[in-house]
């Protein structure tokens, strides 16, 4: 697979991924994974389809705030691609700030489909 065509599997998935973040709305992310997906968080792995779209409990910012995000996609070359991510969390009220961190999101893309996914938080 090319880096080009490699790095479009992976923003298809950015998108869907951002979409869910936001809305809380993961019908869009199950379609970009391989049945067998490995899903790494800090608190548990998860394998395959099935156990991400039933056991992933996270993922939706709270009812009270927005999420914004900035990110940098990084091809790692190996098939792998990197995301870098700044997330900032405003009050829907007031747009006022409430918070801010930064991950990494590293996925393997094989064919069309995301083989493997790791989230770290960063500082």
């Amino acid at each position: 697979m090319s880096p080009k065509d490699r790095l479009e599997v992976a923003g298809r998935f950015r998108v869907a991924l951002e979409h869910a973040a936001k809305t809380g709305d993961w019908t869009l992310v199950y379609p970009c994974l391989a049945p067998d997906v490995e899903w790494i968080t800090p608190q548990r792995t998860l394998h395959g389809v099935d156990e991400v779209e039933h056991d992933l409990i996270w993922g939706s910012p709270p009812e009270h705030l927005d999420l914004e995000f900035e990110v940098e996609e990084v091809d790692l070359g190996d098939g792998s691609v990197r995301f870098d991510v700044h997330q900032v969390y405003r009050t829907k009220e007031s747009g006022d700030f409430a918070y801010e961190r930064d991950l990494q999101i590293e996925i393997a893309v094989k064919g069309d489909k995301i083989s493997r996914y790791e989230i770290r938080r960063v500082g």
